[in-house]
């Protein structure tokens, strides 16, 4: 018994050791209400890197890096590619996407590439060179990849894909904290946080948490009447753009 509890004493620094650090993450909204005014929002990631048995991190242990990413519900996204035929600009080419991102934001605390490799990146889909578009379309690898990239161009201008390097704030390789920008564009449905402990190149740990974006008031009421009765909401809206024609010709005829 005395033997068994000292080879455990002198093994205890060494599983210690190989023991890995955990995450303990939050997100400062887990809802985000969407009405008339809706402009956009902030959102905080925030939390604490623990230690194996709760001890406090060694001055000669190796820089900790954070990694968030804050990824949109998938959509079915289809590119069309448009080229000039006789000073024209015409639909040449597309392709379809089956389930690319509709919102995809990554903060770091340095630059992605000085962090992880390009395998790495590939795994974990960390930055906008390494997201997993899963196309529909049997194109060749050049053409593929001239779409890949015009649709991250694209959903970049609309300000729904973006990088954000060196923003993650970690204070005494314990605390960390970042901010990621939601555009007042942003689609509806269920988001996910992805915070990322890396350290040496290697992911140590990873933690998830889920933010709900939804429309709110009369929105929120005109979105459901559009899921539900799509045929009845098409007819009603085509009869008041009608309605709003024909009220604006009659203003005109009288002035």
């Amino acid at each position: 018994m005395r033997r068994a509890a000292l080879l455990l004493a002198l093994a205890a620094p060494l599983l210690l050791g190989q023991a890995k650090p955990t995450l303990v993450p939050d997100v400062s909204q887990r809802e985000i209400e969407i009405i008339y005014s809706f402009t956009g929002a902030e959102l905080l990631l925030f939390g604490a890197i623990v230690q194996p048995g709760n001890t406090a991190p060694r001055p000669g242990d190796p820089p900790t890096d954070i990694v968030v990413v804050v990824k949109g519900p998938t959509e079915s996204v289809l590119v069309r590619e448009k080229q000039r035929v006789a000073g024209i600009w015409v639909n040449a080419d597309r392709t379809r996407y089956r389930s690319a991102p509709s919102f995809y934001a990554i903060a770091s605390s340095r630059p992605i590439d000085r962090i992880v490799d390009a395998r790495t990146r590939a795994i974990y889909e960390l930055g906008l060179d390494s997201l997993q578009l899963s196309p529909a379309s049997g194109a060749a690898p050049a053409v593929q990849s001239r779409f890949d990239a015009g649709l991250v161009d694209l959903k970049r201008r609309a300000g729904l894909y973006y990088e954000a390097p060196g923003t993650v704030e970690i204070t005494d390789n314990v605390l960390y904290r970042g901010r990621i920008q939601i555009p007042a564009r942003v689609p509806v449905g269920r988001f996910t946080a992805e915070t990322f402990l890396i350290r040496d190149g290697r992911v140590l740990a990873a933690a998830v948490r889920e933010i709900d974006i939804r429309k709110s008031g009369f929105e929120r009421w005109v979105a459901r009447a559009a899921e539900r009765n799509s045929i009845l909401y098409g007819i009603a809206a085509v009869l008041l753009s009608i309605g709003f024609g024909w009220a604006a010709g009659a203003i005109f005829r009288r002035f």
